[in-house]
């Protein structure tokens, strides 16, 4: 199975309704944070604003935002870093009949016709997936070369031995270009390259040590102590995990806080709409994201991650979206929130890491 991206078809604006079609319309913010009444909300997919009688693709979308214009470009802008004063479009239809055109369909192939009735049409533990593997496979070799993988990861990734050394490959490897997690997967992570645990039980034999409670507080302790991650894996000797291997590739990381931390580690962003901006610098860039075994970061990954990416050279390409998790609800859950684009497995994510570090003959 060799990889190919799919083209993108852009929309024929020669057509009469998109020649005939007003312009974009643009009320400005009557306040910080505030935007105009009727405001256009942003979507996933690609979308085209008529000004001065071009249609603009907004290059760096994502859902819930509004479309602002900015230095003759549309910029999807939070609700809160809207400045007073700076044009917002407005207009509740999608169609060009308000100057605003989303375009789900770039990327589409022609299909058949569909069965108006068939089984397992959605993503469940009964779902086969080894095609799914396969194109894992190829994508990844693929966006090493071409693209730029991020990944969103939560503790239980750190709770095994063959999981941690299988990303730590993967890092090594150069599948990994971003990492998104929180204070527990890299509190987990630490405390098993320090003190060979994960909430005090062996990542190996799944033996609980005496006093094993204490292991990821002291690690903690011993992180604050030496003021920083990258302090504290040379100041302890450590050659092993996941931050370590994404300290000694030059992988960048983003820590999002929880109101649950302990601690929490020095990186650990606990504002959230900090964290929210420091994740999505780490998304603009990205065209795969692959998610596991987190829920919340899962939702927020997916919400502010659109379905295409303009490249330097005004290419417009598909971005890969995958939720790894063991529940249904979590893997189905983005589609409920309209990230559509996304694509789920529902595995256990300490196996799914091992069997892509296999695959991709890392291991």
């Amino acid at each position: 199975m060799s990889f190919t991206l799919p083209q993108y078809h852009e929309p024929d604006f020669q057509e009469t309704r998109f020649q005939s079609a007003p312009e974009a319309r643009f009320e400005p913010a009557p306040k910080d944070g505030v935007a105009p009444e009727g405001y256009h909300a942003t979507t996933i997919y690609p979308e085209y604003f008529k000004v001065g009688g071009r249609w603009l693709l907004a290059e760096e979308s994502r859902m819930d935002c509004v479309a602002a214009l900015r230095d003759g470009k549309i910029a999807a802008v939070e609700f809160r870093n809207l400045k007073a004063g700076e044009p917002v479009a407005v207009g509740r239809t999608e169609d060009a009949s308000e100057g605003i055109y989303v375009y789900p369909f770039g990327f589409a192939e022609e299909k058949g016709e569909a069965e108006t009735f068939a089984f397992r049409q959605g993503r469940s533990r009964e779902t086969a997936y080894s095609m799914d593997y396969d194109s894992i496979y190829e994508l990844l070799r693929h966006e090493k070369e071409h693209g730029r993988i991020l990944w969103v990861m939560g503790p239980a990734c750190a709770f095994d031995h063959d999981a941690r050394a299988a990303f730590a490959a993967l890092v090594r490897g150069g599948y990994v270009h971003g990492l998104l997690a929180g204070n527990a997967l890299a509190t987990h992570d630490l405390e098993a390259s320090y003190l060979g645990t994960a909430l005090g039980q062996d990542i190996y034999t799944q033996e609980s040590r005496p006093l094993g409670h204490y292991n990821h507080l002291d690690t903690i302790n011993a992180v604050r102590r030496y003021g920083s991650i990258p302090a504290f894996l040379k100041g302890e000797g450590i050659h092993g995990g996941i931050l370590w291997a994404c300290e000694k590739m030059g992988v960048p990381y983003v820590l999002a806080g929880s109101i649950r931390d302990d601690g929490p580690l020095p990186p650990v962003i606990g504002n959230v709409y900090d964290a929210q901006d420091a994740m999505r610098d780490q998304v603009r860039s990205a065209t795969t994201v692959i998610c596991m075994a987190t829920t919340l970061h899962t939702i927020a990954t997916g919400n502010m991650t659109p379905s295409y990416r303009v490249l330097p050279d005004g290419t417009v390409r598909q971005v890969y979206f995958y939720c790894v998790d063991i529940s249904e609800f979590t893997v189905n859950k983005l589609s409920d929130r309209g990230s559509l684009s996304a694509r789920g497995i529902v595995t256990n994510a300490q196996d799914f890491i091992v069997n892509l570090s296999k695959g991709l003959e890392l291991m």
